[in-house]
């Protein structure tokens, strides 16, 4: 699929083209920085109360996961439910939308580990 994306760009006019990669850069938008794929990843794994996130993820500050979550959640890729309960327990899942990330992520991790071994064997042939 991804193969007759590209063939299909080189067929486009530059405008036509420029067209065709919007819905790349609005899901780039979504999920850019150093922390969204970080969160999601975590939460692939099951429900997770805003602790539990902020040990999975190493260095992020409370307030920086506040407000990752805070835009996961305008994006409708994650869920905040707050149990009525003493004290209050808050929780965080992914939504059945943002679950249809799993496969981008796996796309993600195989892209990046064969550019890893590129890069290794590229810097060594420097040396």
């Amino acid at each position: 699929m991804v193969f007759n994306f590209v063939f299909m760009l080189e067929e486009l006019t530059k405008e036509e083209c420029s067209r065709s990669l919007l819905p790349v850069r609005d899901a780039l938008d979504v999920i850019n920085g150093k922390w969204k794929l970080h969160i999601i990843a975590s939460l692939l794994h099951g429900d997770k109360r805003f602790k539990d996130l902020q040990r999975d993820i190493n260095n992020i500050t409370a307030k920086m996961l506040s407000q990752e979550l805070k835009s996961l959640e305008q994006h409708e890729l994650v869920v905040r439910t707050v149990y009525d309960s003493s004290p209050v327990i808050v929780e965080y899942s992914l939504s059945e939308y943002g679950k249809t990330l799993k496969k981008l992520l796996g796309a993600l991790r195989e892209w990046g580990t064969e550019h890893r071994k590129r890069m290794m064997i590229t810097t060594k042939e420097l040396v």
